[in-house]
């Protein structure tokens, strides 16, 4: 119980770990007046905002991935996505090798990667850019290392509050930046700030990664602990005749339960994969699908339970283990895949899930080492009482022969 407890802990606050990074308001050419940092990537941003002329400049301060890969920052001027982004992408050169920046425009057809991205000229009014990394030169791009992105933008009167998009990936295709990771944490590089007040608004993203975070403690709780707790009882608990039909209530309870959960963690993904267009997790999904379909034929199985005394009941009992192992098999795999999707495969949650799985693992070789040991001794009884019960008809018979 105690590391299950853990589990939640953990998952709950690891969200969190990503807005730990510092911003600053002063560069090595230029001093803003606020700064702030954002969301995820360890990314900030710093502005000034002149209000007489609606000019906003800024830097935006994110980093690098890999030595041949893209950093980007841009703004969305109808809402806070990607699609629709003005986004300006620095890389090093394919060819010299020398720090560049480009623009691109984020339309729909990139995101569903239907097509290269491009660079064309930005529809905003853009009075200059530039990027420089921090605290080096070219040739000392690697993985960590800090880039900054200079912006100054002339905005539409009367309007402060700023949709921020920014992003990181791998490598460059020529002059066509490649996908970005596509983890819990580079999705939600979104962020609404009112440049006059300094505030950030939240947005539709912090919702979905509300619903992320529900959605994997859920399912983490349901299909991951629950549903394999639920076999073990049913495997265990059966053959101790003191608890008598209690076995059974304490299974269909513990598996019930785990269902009911599950069902609300399976449709809390359908909404995220709705609010989530053009992202698809497609073995993550397909497990999900999978586990609960053999959920609910379990669930419903119940309803069609024969009696001992039915000659179908052995079908049905081979049945409902095939499909029972098969559904705690499938919803412990796709639970570990939902680590993956969210960017925890290396993180203290998962070592926590790993932990509470190990105890229910050595708990099933203790019992399953005393089940042989009972059955062991069972069959021995039971092989020297038919020995007795031979012997002894075989004293009888012989009596009965010289009489």
């Amino acid at each position: 119980m105690i590391p299950f407890l853990s589990l939640l802990f953990l998952l709950s606050l690891h969200p969190h770990r990503a807005i730990a990074a510092h911003c600053t308001a002063t560069t090595a050419t230029k001093t803003f007046e606020k700064c702030m940092s954002l969301p995820s990537q360890q990314a900030s941003i710093a502005w000034t905002f002149h209000r007489h002329n609606s000019t906003l400049d800024l830097v935006f301060s994110g980093t690098f991935i890999s030595p041949s890969g893209w950093v980007a920052w841009g703004i969305n001027p109808n809402s806070p996505e990607m699609t629709g982004t003005r986004a300006l992408i620095t890389f090093p050169d394919p060819n010299s090798g020398q720090l560049v920046l480009l623009p691109y425009i984020l339309d729909p057809t990139v995101k569903l990667q239907k097509s290269p991205l491009l660079s064309r000229p930005l529809d905003i009014h853009l009075l200059s850019s530039s990027a420089a990394l921090y605290g080096g030169q070219m040739g000392t791009v690697h993985n960590g290392v800090t880039i900054q992105i200079f912006a100054t933008l002339k905005l539409k009167p009367n309007k402060t509050k700023i949709h921020h998009v920014w992003n990181r990936g791998l490598y460059v295709q020529g002059y066509s930046p490649t996908i970005h990771p596509t983890t819990i944490n580079d999705l939600s590089s979104v962020t609404t700030i009112d440049v006059l007040s300094g505030q950030s608004a939240s947005g539709p993203n912090t919702n979905i990664k509300t619903l992320k975070l529900v959605h994997a403690i859920t399912n983490a709780i349901s299909w991951g602990v629950f549903l394999p707790t639920g076999a073990v009882t049913a495997r265990y608990l059966r053959h101790i005749h003191s608890l008598g039909p209690m076995w059974f209530y304490v299974h269909a309870g513990i598996q019930l339960s785990a269902f009911l959960l599950g069902t609300a963690g399976f449709a809390i993904g359908i909404r995220l994969g709705q609010l989530s267009l053009g992202r698809v997790y497609g073995l993550h999904r397909k497990l999900g699908f999978a586990a609960f379909f053999l959920g609910s034929l379990q669930t419903l199985a119940l309803l069609f339970r024969p009696k001992t005394t039915n000659k179908f009941r052995k079908y049905w009992k081979s049945y409902h283990h095939f499909v029972g192992y098969a559904c705690v098999i499938i919803g412990v795999v796709n639970v570990f895949q939902g680590f993956e999707v969210m960017g925890e495969g290396g993180s203290y949650a998962k070592l926590m899930y790993c932990l509470c799985l190990s105890t229910l693992a050595g708990v099933c070789v203790a019992l399953e080492v005393n089940s042989w040991v009972i059955f062991c001794r069972k069959s021995k009884e039971e092989q020297l009482r038919r020995e007795g019960i031979l012997r002894g008809q075989e004293k009888t018979f012989g009596s009965e022969s010289r009489s």
